[in-house]
């Protein structure tokens, strides 16, 4: 079975890539020619990677042709919700036009693949306290750019499916991280600055954004393999349906700090930085997978405490590279 992944590079690609792998599928991804691998590189010898550019459905169109996957799992995106009020423009474009071609390029060339649309709780956005834990049913009130790209591409993957029969499915995964996660994200920033501390690199002061949030939590291999379960070739999903991926769980970021913080020996304070807030926030993001649940039997397996412990092994090894 060929399992095609946009954006296999990125972090959850490459845990995504490694899970595929251990299932005894065959793994495909599309990578730019310039796209860094260092995720990858430790499987990139029982991967193939094809070159191509989601903006580019010329490029798109051909892998697709050449390749013919049986599922494919739509992850390439700009992902980092402060940079999309930064670059709103790069965000939608990216986002919007990408998923077009990718599901231009699937309709065209092997209309009957399974795939999956990556959607994200920031397509949410304004929560009211009479709407938590989140269904899918919930309105759709995106409080960022990425956030508004995303609804779009969630519409979209049901757009195409109601229209030209396609097997979509689309998921909304709350907050996810892990080994690999982007600086540039709160948890795996606390880690690395954290870890750079430790190694004196830095001063022992976490520079940090909004702690008041609160998230829903999961690890992104958890994720990994409910993204798998969604496009199981038994179809346990229903096509053209929206599936949140969550813990059910929620944790205020600050206590995330506070159990990184912990498991460090360094005393370590901590400073607010204004570059790091965004003009705004959604203030609770707690979701309710029982519709995901009760489609596959998925439940998250690992404890938080294991993935922020992973997440800073993994940031103390990288900044001594």
């Amino acid at each position: 079975m060929k399992a095609l992944i946009t954006g296999i590079t990125g972090f959850v690609g490459s845990h995504l890539a490694e899970y595929l792998l251990s299932q005894e599928l065959e793994v495909y991804g599309i990578a730019r020619w310039r796209s860094r691998t260092e995720n990858i590189d430790h499987i990139l010898s029982s991967i193939r990677l094809v070159n191509a550019d989601i903006r580019d459905g010329y490029s798109l169109q051909k892998v697709f042709r050449e390749v013919e996957p049986d599922c494919c799992f739509h992850l390439a995106s700009q992902s980092f919700v402060l940079e999309s009020w930064n670059s709103p423009i790069e965000t939608l474009s990216t986002n919007i036009l990408g998923t077009i071609n990718v599901l231009e390029a699937i309709r065209s060339t092997c209309k009957s693949c399974r795939t999956l649309v990556a959607g994200s709780s920031e397509e949410y956005g304004l929560v009211y306290p009479k709407e938590i834990p989140i269904k899918e049913t919930n309105p759709l009130r995106p409080m960022s750019p990425y956030g508004v790209s995303k609804v779009a591409e969630d519409q979209l993957g049901v757009l195409y499916h109601r229209s030209y029969g396609m097997n979509i499915i689309v998921t909304r995964a709350f907050n996810h991280t892990g080994p690999r996660r982007g600086e540039v994200f709160a948890t795996s920033s606390f880690a690395k600055q954290i870890a750079e501390i430790e190694l004196k690199c830095k001063k022992p002061v976490v520079k940090v954004g909004n702690l008041e949030a609160w998230r829903d939590f999961t690890d992104v291999r958890d994720v990994v393999k409910a993204y798998q379960l969604a496009i199981d070739i038994c179809q346990l999903c229903q096509p053209g349906e929206a599936y949140n991926i969550c813990s059910g769980n929620i944790l205020r970021i600050g206590t995330v700090l506070d159990t990184l913080l912990g498991l460090s020996n360094i005393k370590i304070g901590i400073e607010q930085d204004p570059d790091r807030m965004r003009p705004s926030d959604v203030p609770i993001l707690l979701g309710d997978c029982s519709k995901f649940r009760a489609a596959t039997g998925w439940r998250p397996e690992i404890p938080f405490e294991k993935t922020l412990g992973d997440l800073l092994t993994y940031w103390r090894w990288k900044v001594r590279k």
